[in-house]
C-alpha cells in the first residue's frame, strides 16, 4: 500500500501576521449597521447553506493534521478548532459535516486547566441536505464560559466527498504519478474537514503539510494540492507550480507578468495582503478553470493553450485578493459582492496595463453571453438577481452565474459613474478595502459606505433614481439597468460586426470582400467574439457553413482551444460532416470538463448522437470518473447513471472562480428555489468560456 507519510514541502508561505478578526461579520444583526439608504432596516444575517451554530463561538484558529493515502483514496488525521463562547449557556458545538467524513473520535481541552487530560465528547451526525451534514457536539457541562478558549479535537477519515479529487497517474498531465487536489467553493470543504462552512466566519490556520495561513479566511479559501509538482521563481513573491512536463510552457506563458499585475492593482486598490502569489497548474480534471485560494491560486492547464484567456483567468484571480479573500460576502446570496467587485477590479488592472480597447472587447464578450443568458431565461427570472434568496437545502453553487459576475459588474460600474470620476472610484475602493479588510460583509455594508464617502449623492437620493434605484439593482430581476459606455474599444469591436454583418448579409459574401478580413491577425477575443455572434444565428444555410469551413477552418486548427470549440459547435450545429473529423480530433485531444461538456450537449441536442456515443467509448478511460458521469447523463438521459456526489452536474456557470475567476463550461442546471422555478439550460446555449 502506497502512502505519502513524509512532511510535503510548503507550496506558499505568508510573510506578516495581522489581526485576526475572530469571525467577525460586519453584516451581522447583533451589530449596529447602517441600511444601503437613509430609513432602511438593518439586514439579519441569516446563511442557510449553514448547519453550524457559528454565531455563538468566536473561531480563532484551527489546525490540520493530515496523512494522505493515495491507494486508498483517504485523508486520516485531525482537526484542532480554538473556539471562544460569546455567550453563557451553550452546550452544543455544531459543525457543518459531510456523510463522506468518517469520524472516529472528538475531545475538548481547556488551555490551562487541570487535568490536562482531554475530555472524551459524545456526539451524532444528522442529516441537513444533499450537499452536507451537521455534527453536533455535547460540551461538557459547567466548563464552556463566556470569553474562555476551548479546544477541540476531531479525529476522522475523509472518503468520497465533493471537495477532494484523487487522479490516478493516466489521468495526470505527465501520467507518471497520482495527483490529489481540493476545491471548496462554495459548501464543499464540509466534506474536507469539519467546519463552520459559511463565508461569514474567517479565522487562521496551519497544517501539518509545514503551511501557516497567518491571515483570517473562510472555510471556502482553505485547500490542499499534492503530487509530482515542481515549482520556478518568476517573481520576487511569486512562482509557478505544475507537473514537470508542463513547468516550462507555464513560466513561459507567464514570464514576469504576475509581478506587473500585482504592482498595477496595488497602485489602484493598495497593498497586496497575502504575502505570497503562488499559482499551480492542474490536469484537465480540476472541475473549474480557477480558484483564488489565498496565496495559490489554482487554475486549470489546458487555459495554457489561450494567452488571453490565462492573463484574463489569472488577473480576476489577484483581484480576489481584494475583493472576495480580503473583503467577502457574508452569505452565498450575495456572491456578486466578491465576484462582481473582482470582476470590476479586474478590468481596472487590464485597462491600466494593456489598454481601455482591450477590456473593452473582452467586457462585450462577456456582455454579450449575459444577454445570450436573459434570452434563453427571460427577464422574470430570478436567478438574474444580485441578491438572490434561496431556501435551506439548496446549494449555492446552483445559483453561481452570470448575473454574479457580469450584472455585479454593471452595478460596480454604475457605482464609478455616479463618483464622477474613475480615479476617485479607485480612491474609494482603496478605501473600502482598508475599513473592512478580514471581514465579511453585505450589501447594506458596501453601499452605506459608499454613500458616506460621497455625502453629496446622499443628498441629491441618487439610491432613489427612477429606474436606477439601488433597491431595483439589487432585488430586481432582468438585465443591468445601466452598462458601461464600451466604445473606446470600436477600433476592435467594429470589424467583428462588419464581418458578422458581411456573413448574414450574402449568401455566401463575395470572398473579395472578405479579403478585407484577415483573421490570423485578430486577437482571440476578436476571432472568439465573431464566432460567438454567428453561433447566435445558427443553423446557417449550408451554403454558408461550407463557405465559412472553405475561409476559416484550416486556419482555426492552428488557433487555440478557446477558438477550435467555438468552430466546432457551429460544424455540429449546423449538421456540417466534412469537419466531422475535426470534432472527432478535438474530443481525443481535450479531456477536461470545459472543452468536452459544450461538444457532447451540442452533438446530443442534434442528429449526431451516434458519434458522441462512439467518442465517448473510445476516450471514457482518459476521462475523470466525475466528467465520465457527467457525459453518461447527457447521452444517455433516461439511464440509471450512477450519480455522485463528489461531482453534482454544474449549474450555469459565467465562462473563469469561482472563481474562481468566472467559470469556464461547465454548465447545465440554473436553479431559483425560492421562486419555485428550475430553469434547464446547456452551454451550447450559451457560448460562455472562461
Amino acid at each position: 500500500m502506497a502512502e505519502l507519510t513524509q512532511t510535503s514541502p510548503s507550496l506558499c508561505c505568508c510573510r506578516k501576521s495581522l489581526p485576526v478578526s475572530g469571525g467577525r461579520c460586519v453584516g451581522d444583526s447583533t451589530l449596529p449597521s447602517a441600511g444601503p439608504w437613509p430609513g432602511a432596516p438593518p439586514c439579519p444575517l441569516v446563511d442557510v447553506a449553514s448547519a453550524s451554530n457559528f454565531r455563538c463561538f468566536q473561531l480563532r484558529h484551527f489546525h490540520l493534521d493530515l496523512q494522505l493515502n493515495f491507494a486508498a483514496k483517504e485523508m486520516t488525521g485531525w482537526l484542532v478548532l480554538d473556539l471562544v463562547p460569546v455567550e453563557p449557556g451553550i452546550s452544543t458545538l455544531i459543525l457543518d459535516s459531510h456523510p463522506s467524513l468518517l469520524i472516529h473520535s472528538i475531545d475538548c481541552k481547556i488551555p490551562g486547566d487541570e487535568p490536562e487530560e482531554p475530555a472524551s465528547l459524545t456526539y451524532r451526525v444528522d442529516p441537513f441536505t444533499d450537499y452536507g451534514s451537521s455534527l453536533i457536539i455535547s460540551l461538557p457541562a459547567g466548563t464552556v464560559k463566556p470569553s474562555r478558549l476551548i479546544q477541540i479535537t476531531v479525529r476522522y477519515t475523509t472518503t468520497d466527498g465533493p471537495a477532494i479529487w484523487w487522479l490516478d497517474s493516466e489521468l495526470t498531465c505527465g501520467q507518471s504519478c497520482p495527483l490529489v487536489f481540493t476545491q471548496g467553493h462554495s459548501v464543499c470543504n464540509r466534506s474536507f474537514f469539519p467546519c463552520f462552512d459559511t463565508p461569514a466566519v474567517k479565522s487562521t490556520y496551519t497544517a501539518a503539510v509545514r503551511f501557516s495561513m497567518e491571515f483570517p479566511v473562510p472555510s471556502y479559501l482553505v485547500a490542499l494540492v499534492a503530487g509530482e509538482l515542481q515549482h520556478v521563481d518568476i517573481g520576487p513573491r511569486s512562482r509557478v507550480w505544475a507537473e514537470p512536463c508542463l513547468l516550462s510552457c507555464a513560466v513561459k506563458k507567464l514570464g514576469g507578468s504576475v509581478e506587473r499585475w500585482l504592482g498595477v492593482a496595488e497602485d489602484l486598490f493598495g497593498e497586496y495582503l497575502w504575502g505570497r502569489c503562488d499559482i499551480v497548474f492542474l490536469p484537465p480534471s480540476f472541475p473549474i478553470v480557477a480558484m483564488e485560494n489565498p496565496c495559490l491560486t489554482f487554475i486549470i492547464a489546458s487555459i495554457l493553450e489561450s494567452s488571453e484567456f490565462l492573463l484574463i483567468d489569472v488577473i480576476h484571480e489577484i483581484a480576489h485578493g481584494w475583493f472576495g479573500n480580503a473583503v467577502t460576502n457574508a452569505t452565498w446570496e450575495e456572491m456578486w459582492l466578491s465576484e462582481g467587485l473582482a470582476t470590476y477590479a479586474q478590468r481596472r488592472i487590464t485597462t491600466e496595463a494593456y489598454g481601455e480597447a482591450f477590456t473593452c472587447l473582452e467586457t462585450v464578450v462577456r456582455l454579450d453571453a449575459l444577454h445570450r443568458q436573459l434570452r434563453l431565461l427571460g427577464d422574470s427570472n430570478p436567478v438574474s438577481k444580485l441578491q438572490v434568496k434561496f431556501e435551506p437545502g439548496v446549494n449555492p453553487s446552483t445559483l453561481m452565474n452570470l448575473f454574479t459576475y457580469e450584472k455585479g459588474f454593471c452595478f460596480v460600474s454604475y457605482l464609478s459613474e455616479l463618483s464622477g470620476d474613475v480615479r476617485r472610484f479607485d480612491s474609494f475602493l482603496k478605501d473600502y478595502i482598508s475599513e473592512f479588510k478580514f471581514q465579511s460583509v453585505v450589501a447594506q455594508d458596501l453601499i452605506a459606505y459608499f454613500l458616506r464617502y460621497f455625502p453629496e449623492l446622499q443628498d441629491a437620493a441618487v439610491p432613489q433614481r427612477e429606474g436606477l434605484e439601488f433597491e431595483r439593482w439589487l432585488s430586481g430581476c432582468g438585465p443591468p439597468p445601466f452598462e458601461p459606455d464600451l466604445s473606446a474599444g470600436g477600433a476592435l469591436i467594429g470589424p467583428v460586426q462588419e464581418l458578422c454583418d458581411l456573413w448574414r448579409s450574402a449568401n455566401p459574401p463575395d470572398q473579395q470582400a472578405l479579403a478585407t478580413f484577415d483573421l490570423s491577425v485578430w486577437s482571440t477575443f476578436q476571432v472568439v467574439l465573431f464566432l460567438d455572434r454567428m453561433l447566435d444565428h445558427s443553423p446557417l444555410p449550408h451554403e454558408v457553413i461550407a463557405s465559412l469551413s472553405a475561409s476559416y477552418s484550416s486556419l482555426f486548427d492552428s488557433l487555440n482551444a478557446e477558438i477550435q470549440i467555438r468552430w466546432l459547435q457551429m460544424v455540429v450545429r449546423n449538421t456540417f460532416y466534412p469537419d466531422l473529423p475535426r470534432v472527432r480530433a478535438f474530443l481525443h485531444k481535450h479531456t477536461s470538463r470545459m472543452y468536452t461538456v459544450p461538444l457532447y450537449e451540442d452533438l446530443v441536442a442534434g442528429v449526431m448522437k451516434c458519434v458522441a456515443v462512439e467518442i465517448f467509448y473510445q476516450t471514457q478511460r482518459r476521462l475523470h470518473p466525475n466528467l465520465r458521469r457527467t457525459l453518461q447523463l447527457i447521452l444517455f438521459p433516461s439511464s440509471s447513471a450512477p450519480t455522485n456526489q463528489n461531482s453534482p452536474i454544474p449549474p450555469i456557470v459565467a465562462g473563469s472562480s469561482p472563481s474562481g475567476s468566472p467559470l469556464q463550461a461547465p454548465a447545465t442546471t440554473a436553479t431559483a428555489s425560492a421562486a419555485g422555478t428550475t430553469a434547464a439550460m446547456a452551454l451550447r446555449d450559451v457560448n460562455v468560456s472562461a
